[in-house]
């Protein structure tokens, strides 16, 4: 089980291929807020709501300060048919070795339809301009997370 974040700590770099292969770093967001949110299948009902909600509230998220980005175990050529499928806005990047979800604490065992197995736990982390962890937030529902959030957040 991969340790989980907690605020304050630094949020671990990363450096993935988009839908299009192209390299985004979380270094490129440096002074600006972070919402990395983690999902485990692109194409999925629950992952789909979620990349929806995101891109419907990516101005309000915008405007506030805050850039968005989804990360799964999918490689670039499926993440580009989601987006498209889609229509979605928000940065999609693939970690297909699943580097990046262990090192945030979004792989590991969870409980699916009462077993436990081990897998993507959907999770989002808000990293700060500074890039350390502001919220680090674990099993998080695919519908209603990003009302929640931007409630939480007080937007």
């Amino acid at each position: 089980m991969s340790e989980r974040l907690q605020p304050g700590d630094t949020a671990p770099a990363f450096t993935l291929p988009d839908a299009d292969g192209n390299p985004v770093s979380l270094s490129d967001y440096a002074g600006r807020k972070v919402i990395v949110y983690f999902y485990p299948a692109a194409l999925t009902p629950g992952c789909t709501k979620q990349a929806c909600d995101f891109t419907d509230n990516l101005d309000l998220l915008a405007g506030a300060g805050y850039d968005v980005i989804g990360v799964s175990p999918d490689k670039p050529e499926k993440l580009a048919r989601f987006r498209e499928k889609e229509n979605l806005k928000v940065t999609l990047v693939a970690d297909p070795d699943k580097k990046v979800l262990e090192a945030y604490g979004a792989f590991g065992e969870k409980k699916l339809y009462g077993k436990t197995v081990t897998g993507v736990i959907r999770s989002t982390v808000i990293v700060d301009e500074e890039g350390k962890v502001e919220r680090a937030l674990y099993n998080v529902k695919a519908t209603g997370h990003v009302a929640k959030l931007i409630r939480d957040l007080a937007l």
